[in-house]
């Protein structure tokens, strides 16, 4: 938790809390089962998010948890069952917390953690940027940087599911081959690094296409810039 906005490493500290044996009507006591580390909690540490919690704030926007009791007006969700948030502030970064019911959504449990813990903002913004810009359709292509990163992989997976063709564009690095077959298995067409896309094999590739790119995503700002 932080009572103050700054570097996180800084400002970052543990605290032991009793668990709440009484509940008001609507809370829910959450056992949070695994909770990410988000750009947006970093943020929301430094203060300069969109939105501030009051301080002194536990952190953590996203995770997956499990109901260990509920307030005598609670009938969404009984024991047992999972859940994540549905907003931001909730202070998932902690073993257990006390939630009203409306800041909660159920989850299925045969869903696994991880994919649980990270549902409700990376995948989220992979589809709207998907869906919001153009029209695709079955056979389109989608060209994108940052493509390793949380919302591209989720751009590759819905890609694969819709039909669309993506073209991939990452960083180099000593285990690139490792890379290149991870996000082929998620369904990536075609992955290219940096230097490629600077080549005239980039030309290339692009005019061996059926049909040219229909949308371009910028996941990375800063490579744009310097490229």
């Amino acid at each position: 938790m932080h009572s103050e906005f700054g570097d996180p490493r800084k400002v970052l500290y543990s605290k032991e809390k009793p668990i709440p044996e009484n509940l008001g009507s609507t809370e829910c006591l959450v056992k949070w089962l695994m909770a990410p580390i988000n750009p947006s909690d970093i943020n929301m540490i430094e203060g300069t998010y969109m939105i501030r919690n009051e301080l002194p704030a536990v952190v953590g926007n996203e995770g997956v948890g499990e109901i260990l009791d509920v307030g005598s007006s609670v009938t969404t969700f009984k024991l047992g069952d999972w859940v994540i948030p549905n907003g931001t502030g909730i202070g998932t970064w902690s073993t257990h917390g006390v939630v009203d019911n409306n800041r909660l959504m159920p989850i299925d449990k045969d869903i696994p953690r991880l994919s649980a813990a990270t549902i409700m903002v990376n995948p989220p913004t992979a589809y709207r940027m998907l869906k919001d810009f153009v029209c695709l359709h079955e056979g389109d292509i989608v060209i994108q940087n940052g493509a390793n990163s949380a919302v591209g992989q989720a751009v590759i997976q819905l890609a694969r599911e819709w039909k669309y063709k993506t073209i991939n564009i990452v960083r180099d690095r000593p285990d690139i081959n490792d890379l290149v077959t991870s996000l082929k298995n998620l369904g990536a067409d075609y992955v290219v690094t940096e230097e490629f896309v600077k080549s005239p094999k980039m030309k290339e590739l692009i005019k061996s296409l059926p049909s040219q790119p229909k949308l371009a995503l910028i996941l990375l700002e800063d490579q744009v810039q310097q490229n």
